[in-house]
């Protein structure tokens, strides 16, 4: 609960009217495809949904799906905080709301659950706001401008935000960018999920400040020719998801994730870590081979075939 008397922007003249209600619907996503390190992202199509309802006081949750028992109901929800930041950002304030999620992202396993719940609850905040009509909803930049700055990388957050991949990059420490890609339509895509989680501040502490110069001039060619291999030519995909710069680094912390990356690629198939695991994301032109789904249940891993999902949407 809170004490305030509106929630949102302070001092907020315009102020949502109770019983205004919406229900978006937000992608997951895969990062880094490879080499592309905070730069590369995919939308995919395991959905969450985020519904909010405008009350008259407080904020209260009600949370269905992955990690229901894992998280906070109240005000401290990731979800919430995002609303709540939506309203400021557009300038409107409401006496209080209620926030429903029902989540099917898997969570900490490299699919960007915690991305998809920000911008969830800014495009649910942004969806009020345009329903309302007294005020501009937010358009898909400040939507990636905004959930980028709670994720502090743009990749995840603007796939979810723009649907299909996306590459991004940022200015500094707080002004984020990023530009959609069409991908090739022969593309086809698999999810590697574990069981198990990871932590993704984990994974990122073991990073090393510096590379050899040879690892970074590889990875940049190879992060390019990602590009290519998504939009124009998947023949690429093998060598475009080959990866010096944080794969190898994490592999100790990834035991399990690293066997099955290597397998796979072992047998031909463009695997890579999914963000900063312990999920494996495949692309090819072919799904995922009998033998090579047996052997990723055999490291403990389900395949799941995923398509490459478009943005963040309202659907009511």
């Amino acid at each position: 609960m809170t004490t305030r008397t509106t929630i949102g922007a302070p001092d907020a003249k315009c102020i949502l009217a109770q019983g205004l209600s919406v229900r978006v619907r937000v992608p997951g996503s895969s990062a880094n495809l490879g080499p592309g390190f905070d730069c590369l992202g995919l939308a995919l199509s395991i959905y969450d949904e985020v519904a909010v309802t405008v009350t008259d006081g407080g904020i209260t949750v009600a949370v269905a799906g992955e990690a229901a028992d894992q998280v906070p109901l109240d005000e401290r929800h990731l979800v919430a905080r995002a609303v709540v930041r939506g309203f400021e950002a557009a300038g409107v304030a409401v006496p209080g709301f209620h926030l429903e999620t029902r989540n099917a992202i898997p969570h900490s396993r490299g699919l960007g659950s915690s991305a998809a719940a920000v911008v969830g609850g800014l495009a649910a905040a942004s969806a009020l706001v345009a329903a309302d009509g007294r005020r501009a909803a937010l358009d898909a930049e400040t939507l990636v401008q905004l959930s980028s700055e709670f994720e502090g990388h743009p990749d995840n957050a603007a796939a979810s935000v723009l649907g299909s991949a996306v590459v991004t990059w940022s200015h500094g420490h707080d002004a984020y960018y990023a530009r959609r890609l069409s991908v090739h339509p022969s593309i086809v895509v698999t999810a590697c999920v574990p069981q198990f989680e990871s932590s993704t501040e984990a994974t990122r502490g073991v990073l090393p400040d510096s590379v050899p110069r040879k690892d970074a001039v590889f990875n940049v060619s190879r992060a390019a020719l990602g590009v290519v291999a998504l939009t124009a030519d998947p023949d690429c995909l093998f060598d475009a998801t080959q990866d010096r710069l944080h794969q190898d680094y994490r592999a100790e912390a990834l035991p399990d994730t690293t066997r099955l990356v290597k397998a796979l690629r072992d047998a031909g198939c463009a695997a890579t870590v999914s963000g900063a695991g312990p999920s494996v994301l495949v692309l090819g032109t072919a799904p995922l081979g009998a033998p090579e789904v047996a052997l990723a249940a055999e490291l403990g891993f389900t395949a799941i075939p995923v398509d490459v999902a478009g943005g963040v949407e309202v659907i009511s």
